[in-house]
């Protein structure tokens, strides 16, 4: 995690851009009232399950106009803000794009609502504007709102925006106008710009004729081949780059020829005749060698490439010359965040229109995953697989899923093979919704010691808590075991360790459901018990659990004369309230056991941090030598100031503690004075970028590499613990929070 600004812009870009569906001819629809299967035309990001950060819905109950609006809610995920988006891939003959809009808000705090309006450029972000420097807080009722950015007609290919929340609370949006140069959307004329060769090239857009792919143990290792081979040339080849081929659709060209071959020879000579339409690279001056590059932290991994016995030596020897004269200016296909460095796939098309996901797709699909997390992803080494392997054994399965089901599961798959807890899955067509069903029980159910135990109610009912007691534990749902489920699930788990998969799987899968009626098999103090019980929209379990902590204050001194702070509720505007009123306690308890809603590390990490020092480092990569990820320079955190905290802290962590929880975690740990006590995080940390797949489909990834100043690793393994502390179940049927209770004794044991 970098910077605030950067954070909020890298974050927004990377999870906007992953379901951008193209618009239609229709009207702009800026007030939703016309519909399609129940959602307004042209407008996308509606809650359908699977990825559902916010809860985004079309509301007839208020409304500025007309009979709907839309409202975004605060779901439980760790994601700050939600968003309704429209896309318009058309390029307008104007200088200026304004959107104007009404807003409403409902105890909206630690963030904000409002318009958010992004011009995109075929390799980077051209303008933004996401109001977060007036956005709209508290109770208001409508507001207008206007946002206006620069147009560069040569250079943007997409206009995208909408409505945006931050933070907490209910916002709804209404009555949305585009106009450019002051003319309304409609009304505004196209600029016809010179389109580029893959721009031009539309004969696969909407099938690759390729309809269906046997699979053998020959076209298996040729096909493998094929999408490194593919990869490789796209992100090193000049005229790839430079964007003078389409290259999905070189690639449904020269697939029948692959698949087709008999033997070897063959094979090589489709390659090489493919690869040799697009020239031989112009000498390269500065490509430097791997040799003379210093602070290597990954080196790049060609797979097979170099060393396979398929190729003919002219070929390799080809391959060889294009790594030594690379691209290293812009491609098309990558760009990166400026001033944090994470990679942007903005140019990947989504597809979206395609009736059906044929086989050619679906191995597009597969190579453009593959490929980017062989060139992009930071943490490949820490996989735990060969990712040739992966892609071996990912061409079966993905030639052999023959409808949009089985294609989603294929791709939740493959992104949970990667064991990277920021590896979110998009699926606008919601398969993956109706697979789990949308039922849960009125009840939140945790892993405590390895069981799974009731710890809280959605549904303040009699029979609910009748029939299941706070610490219950539960051995099996629906006749299945809990052991057998974890099995079942686990392969289909976004998550960097175990820790943070069992926090999630009884969200995701085992408290899920297309029946209404679940039947679990329960154990409290006494014999084991059958109970059924009728479930609920699980959708709803997001506002909150009754009888929890979720409403706790920001900070507070406790009468026992220890500070606290909660990061979901501290704003960093408390800090000069907190420095007074903490000044002579005990000591202060951190509890990052969530997701903080203030970035901390330079504010309060400075407070409690009286010497500047290093505290984190990263690794990035490049477009002009993909796959290799070198190390940037510490960046300080702490401050010599009169007023800096000089007593003990203690940060309490477990498996909620992910992402920028984490890196606050490690921003406050550099300091001499603080002691972190709990269980392993999340372990996913790294500003995340996105990229869509055929198919509406999408998925994310850590960018960049983050690590402790001397190199050790935090993806996977979380942070760092001083002192091992876990809830237990005994703990958890009396009431009591263990960690709070370690947390305070540590403070209480220096006096």
């Amino acid at each position: 995690m970098m910077k605030k600004p950067a954070l909020l812009f890298c974050l927004f870009f990377s999870c906007l851009i992953i379901s951008c569906n193209a618009q239609t001819e229709s009207p702009f629809n800026g007030g939703f009232e016309q519909l399609q299967k129940g959602k307004p035309v042209n407008w996308i990001n509606f809650n359908s399950g699977e990825g559902s950060w916010y809860l985004i819905r079309l509301d007839s109950t208020v409304a500025h106009s007309g009979k709907y609006s839309v409202s975004l809610t605060k779901g439980k995920s760790a994601m700050s803000f939600g968003a309704v988006t429209f896309r318009i891939p058309k390029i307008f003959d104007g200088d200026t794009v304004r959107l104007e809009g009404y807003v409403k808000t409902k105890a909206v705090k630690n963030g904000y609502a409002g318009l958010w309006l992004r011009i995109d450029g075929r390799t980077k972000v051209l303008e933004l504007d996401n109001m977060n420097e007036h956005g709209i807080t508290g109770d208001q009722d409508w507001i207008k709102c206007s946002i206006k950015v620069p147009y560069n007609k040569e250079e943007a290919t997409n206009i995208t925006g909408g409505g945006i929340m931050v933070g907490e609370g209910q916002a709804w949006v209404d009555d949305l106008k585009l106009y450019i140069d002051d003319k309304p959307v409609e009304q505004a004329k196209l600029f016809q710009r010179k389109l580029s060769v893959a721009e031009r090239d539309t004969v696969f857009k909407y099938g690759s004729k390729i309809n269906a792919i046997s699979v053998t143990p020959v076209n298996t290792k040729y096909l493998s081949l094929l999408g490194q081979l593919w990869g490789f040339l796209k992100y090193h080849h000049p005229a790839v780059a430079k964007g003078d081929y389409n290259w999905d659709a070189e690639l449904f060209r020269v697939m029948p020829a692959v698949i087709a071959a008999k033997n070897d020879a063959e094979a090589s000579a489709a390659f090489e005749k493919w690869m040799d339409k697009l020239g031989v690279p112009p000498v390269c001056n500065d490509c430097t060698p791997i040799e003379k590059i210093s602070n290597i932290k990954l080196k790049p991994d060609y797979g097979a490439l170099f060393t396979n016995k398929v190729f003919k030596p002219s070929l390799t020897a080809k391959l060889k010359y294009i790594l030594a004269n690379r691209n290293t200016g812009p491609n098309i296909y990558i760009s990166f965040a400026q001033g944090v460095g994470n990679p942007i796939f903005i140019a990947e098309n989504t597809y979206a229109q395609l009736p059906v996901v044929d086989a050619g797709y679906r191995m597009l699909s597969l190579y453009r995953y593959w490929n980017i997390i062989k060139y992009f992803f930071p943490n490949r080494h820490l996989i735990g697989e060969n990712w040739v392997n992966a892609l071996d054994r990912n061409i079966a399965i993905f030639a052999q899923a023959g409808n949009s089901t089985d294609y989603a599961l294929a791709v939740l798959k493959l992104s949970s093979s990667i064991h990277e807890g920021h590896a979110f899955f998009a699926n606008e067509r919601g398969e993956l919704e109706r697979y789990k069903g949308t039922n849960s029980p009125p009840f939140q159910a945790k892993f405590i010691e390895g069981k799974l135990l009731v710890t809280g109610y959605y549904k303040d009912t009699l029979n609910v808590k009748q029939n299941f007691k706070v610490g219950d534990v539960i051995t099996k749902i629906n006749g299945v075991s809990v052991a057998e489920l974890i099995e079942k699930y686990r392969p289909l788990s976004i998550a960097s360790n175990d820790e943070s998969m069992l926090r999630d799987m009884p969200r995701e899968y085992l408290l899920r459901s297309p029946n209404k009626v679940f039947e679990f098999e329960v154990q409290g103090t006494g014999a084991v018990r059958s109970v059924n019980i009728e479930g609920m929209d699980y959708r709803q379990s997001y506002n909150g659990i009754i009888d929890n902590n979720y409403g706790k204050e920001g900070y507070y001194l406790r009468k026992d004369g220890i500070g606290y702070v909660y990061p979901a509720k501290y704003k960093n505007e408390d800090l000069f309230t907190i420095k007074q009123l903490f000044k002579n306690s005990k000591g202060i308890i951190v509890d990052m056991r969530c997701y903080p809603s203030a970035f901390m590390p330079f504010t309060f990490g400075n407070f409690i941090k009286g010497m500047p020092s290093p505290f984190v480092k990263f690794s990035t990569t490049s477009a002009s030598y993909p796959g290799l990820f070198t190390y940037k320079p510490a960046i300080e955190n702490g401050a010599l100031a009169a007023d800096s905290y000089k007593g003990k802290v203690v940060v309490i962590v477990n498996q909620d503690a992910q992402s920028q929880a984490e890196y606050t975690t490690i921003a406050f740990q550099s300091s001499p004075n603080v002691t972190v006590i709990g269980s392993r995080t999340a372990g996913a940390d790294g500003n995340i970028s996105n990229f869509p797949l055929p198919g509406a489909l999408g998925s994310t990834i850590s960018g960049i590499g983050v690590y402790y100043p001397d190199g050790t690793e935090t993806q996977r393994v979380g942070v760092k613990i001083d002192v091992p502390v876990k809830p237990t179940i005994k703990g958890i049927r009396e009431g009591r929070d263990e960690l709070l209770e370690k947390a305070v004794a540590i403070l209480n044991d220096q006096h």
